[in-house]
């Protein structure tokens, strides 16, 4: 009788090691953030509070660029011809959100064959054809990969004379992620829409960031320094009933000092809420919401 073969041995697996998240799409962070609105004076108003700087319009829409450090902000006021696109209000509205990836077109023919909702473009003359797919709500998930030597901006937009064009962070701010309010019992749902298009990842109940941990928190597959977040917040079921209103409803922003930070865009006329369940502190703060929707939350974040 002879002896078994004996196989070798695999070392036991490290409990503490997690693997990397796969990435899919090769997202590489936040290109830019859409907000439309009726009132593009109103909210550049409040996005120069921020810090951010008008440095850019449209060739042939009522659409302006705002920057700041690595974050560009759109302000868009153009009224769109394609159906169940967000139509501007007094009330800015968080519309798009426009993602870097290795490749735009092999991107949106990935989330399509995982169930995504094309969005139809209509292209004018001197304009990019920008892949997009429905988000939440009425918004849009837009694929970029003209980020690195060739800007989207170059085409479709015509510098502001005089504007700096790269005007610095206040604070070291940067996108840190976006909150997302969903409907009761939708977070199974909106996890898995995430997980399957874009290769996002939950983290674990325990890990959260800033002051206002509610929800369920969701990590990008992007590198470390490009890397953001989600936070899935469902309404209180005792307290409120939402049907039909799951939005985009602030952007988060990191930044390596929040209260370095929240003394500086103080002392640019920013308010923050300071109250006893909601405060400034080493972890976040919370600004006042203007135009009666738009808010900033701060988030530690060294990078």
């Amino acid at each position: 009788m002879t002896d078994p073969i004996q196989l070798p041995k695999t070392p036991a697996p490290d409990r503490e090691a997690i693997a990397p998240a796969p990435n899919p799409l090769g997202l590489d962070g936040i290109e830019f953030i859409e907000y439309a609105t009726s009132k593009p004076q109103a909210l550049g108003q409040v996005l120069e509070t921020m810090g951010f700087r008008p440095i850019a319009r449209h060739r042939s829409r009522e659409v302006m660029l705002y920057r700041q450090g690595g974050m560009n902000v759109i302000v868009n006021a153009h009224i769109a011809a394609l159906p169940h696109s967000i139509a501007p209000t007094d009330r800015p509205v968080l519309a798009a959100v426009a993602l870097r990836v290795r490749d735009a077109a092999a991107a949106y023919a990935h989330a399509l064959d995982k169930g995504a909702w094309a969005v139809p473009t209509r292209v004018e003359v001197m304009e990019l054809n920008i892949p997009a797919i429905h988000g939440v709500g009425a918004s849009r998930l837009y694929f970029v990969d003209r980020h690195d030597k060739f800007s989207i901006y170059d085409v479709d937009f015509v510098p502001i004379p005089g504007a700096e064009q790269h005007p610095p962070a206040v604070g070291g701010l940067h996108f840190f992620g976006l909150v997302q309010y969903i409907g009761n019992d939708r977070s199974d749902d909106w996890c898995e829409f995430y997980r399957e298009l874009l290769g996002f990842a939950e983290l674990p109940a325990g890990q959260r960031f800033g002051i206002l941990p509610k929800g369920r928190i969701l990590q990008s597959p992007c590198p470390p320094a490009s890397r953001f977040y989600l936070q899935l917040i469902e309404p209180d079921a005792s307290v409120l009933e939402v049907k039909g209103e799951e939005r985009l409803q602030r952007i988060g922003l990191g930044c390596p000092d929040v209260l370095a930070a929240v003394a500086a865009l103080g002392a640019r006329g920013v308010e923050f809420i300071e109250s006893r369940g909601v405060h400034s502190e080493g972890r976040g703060a919370l600004s006042r919401t203007s135009l009666g929707s738009v808010s900033f939350e701060l988030v530690h974040d060294p990078r």
